[in-house]
């Protein structure tokens, strides 16, 4: 494993700068992006409880969600109305892969995005208005990276023209991804376990399942239609696995 794919993911996934040549390749980007979670969801988080006891919930939500799109760069945003477009309308392999390579957002694209956001935003302020609710906000960006993660494992297709998915192929050891969903498993379960109790912790393993289990039938459904996973599958797998973690939390809490 590159001892310096913690700076390539980070170049990749984020607005950080990071010293020249440090990340000049992309091998590093999947292994270590939860590492990268941890930390943009420890920041989200945190920016979400200062504006719940500074305004509102609803007010923290909004500022995790948008600093959040700022540190990405809006990556995996673009990502999931891209792949909306592609997915949505029924089009052939060759134009959908056409469509998703364009600069604009088309109508699905924006109902998507639109949906998408709207759900994070009334979640997690359903969330910042409980005990430790914030647990759950920090857990949906480090699972959103763990479904990005696990898109890097052998064996999954590339989609036809995506250099990213060329570069990242392969990266990610099967071994290496179970370590990973363990610690997550372990920090996300033991916080909301000191915070609000075992209920608390079965709640937040369950809500961490079902995104991985979104993301990853967005994966197949990409895969079929696509021929494989391309970046913006990848972006829009860790979107969609944040939402629905957002979501059934919600729902548990």
């Amino acid at each position: 494993m590159r001892w310096t794919g913690p700076l390539e993911s980070a170049a990749l996934l984020t607005v950080l700068r990071v010293p020249a040549g440090a990340a000049a390749s992309a091998r590093g980007v999947l292994p270590w992006a939860p590492l990268v979670g941890l930390v943009l969801g420890g920041l989200a988080a945190g920016t979400a409880v200062t504006g719940t006891h500074l305004v509102s919930p609803l007010t923290g939500a909004v500022l995790g969600v948008a600093l959040l799109a700022a540190l990405t760069r809006g990556l995996h945003l673009d990502g999931l109305a891209d792949t909306a477009d592609g997915l949505g309308p029924l089009r052939g392999r060759e134009r959908a892969l056409q469509v998703m390579r364009q600069g604009d957002v088309g109508p699905f694209g924006v109902l998507t995005l639109v949906l998408a956001l709207l759900l994070q935003v009334a979640t997690g302020a359903a969330l910042l208005a409980v005990d430790g609710g914030w647990v759950a906000v920090w857990t949906a960006v480090v699972v959103a990276r763990l479904a990005m993660t696990r898109s890097g494992l052998p064996g999954v297709p590339t989609a036809e023209g995506s250099s990213l998915g060329r570069a990242v192929a392969g990266t990610v050891s099967v071994p290496w991804l179970a370590g990973w969903l363990a610690a997550t498993a372990l920090l996300a379960g033991g916080a909301a376990w000191l915070v609000t109790g075992p209920d608390g912790a079965w709640r937040m393993l369950v809500s961490a399942a079902a995104g991985l289990l979104a993301a990853e039938v967005l994966r197949a459904r990409a895969s079929a239609r696509l021929g494989g996973v391309n970046g913006d599958v990848m972006g829009a797998m860790g979107e969609t696995a944040a939402t629905v973690v957002l979501l059934v939390a919600a729902v548990l809490v």
